[in-house]
């Protein structure tokens, strides 16, 4: 109707790909002013808007202290997840590894800086270990996943192996017991969680 201004839609976006298919950084616009700030940090509508179909269904929230490397993980076609990753305290580098055996980036990682700061968030494939420093005295790391957790899916690759080569901005790492030891991406290859090209 004239002289009626068109009801406000929410914030918008940017989706940017990075050199890993199936890896997007996710940019949410924000409000700020002398009393904090405001943002939508997740929007179905404004998903769809970017041609991003996905169901979310969990939630994790992690807490971790300075030098605190997690990863890789990842779940495997058993209960496979797409990943929404944000850092909401502090500062985390986070990590992806692309382990679609056949991929043209097998074996290739991409790393960048999510912080309550920026608030930028990365959205990575069922088809990705996934894995996190803490570059904070602490950091507040959630996500959304369209797949339940199930140990049966659990699958592990070594946060330092040469053949992927990730540069950490993080010397001597505290690691789980558990991280301490997982297998390498030679190993994985003699049994591969996914191929290049097959749907998870």
């Amino acid at each position: 109707m004239t002289g009626v201004a068109a009801p406000k839609q929410g914030m918008d976006m940017t989706v940017t790909p990075t050199g890993i298919e199936g890896v997007f950084v996710v940019q949410p616009e924000w409000f700020e002013d002398e009393r904090g700030f405001f943002f939508e940090s997740y929007s179905k509508r404004r998903w769809e808007q970017h041609g991003l179909h996905l169901d979310f269904v969990q939630d994790n929230h992690s807490r971790s202290s300075a030098g605190v490397l997690r990863g890789f993980h990842f779940q495997n076609g058993l209960a496979p997840q797409h990943r929404l990753v944000r850092c909401t305290v502090g500062a985390i580098y986070d990590v992806v590894v692309d382990i679609r055996v056949g991929s043209p980036t097998f074996g290739q990682w991409f790393g960048i800086e999510l912080s309550a700061a920026n608030r930028t968030q990365l959205l990575m494939g069922p088809e990705f270990a996934h894995g996190f420093a803490v570059l904070s005295e602490i950091a507040e790391v959630q996500y959304k996943t369209t797949g339940f957790h199930n140990p049966a899916a659990e699958g592990l690759l070594a946060w330092n192996d040469p053949d992927v080569g990730v540069r950490w901005p993080v010397e001597n790492p505290t690691l789980s017991a558990k991280d301490s030891a997982n297998p390498s991406l030679a190993t994985y290859l003699a049994n591969p969680a996914f191929h290049y090209g097959e749907s998870a």
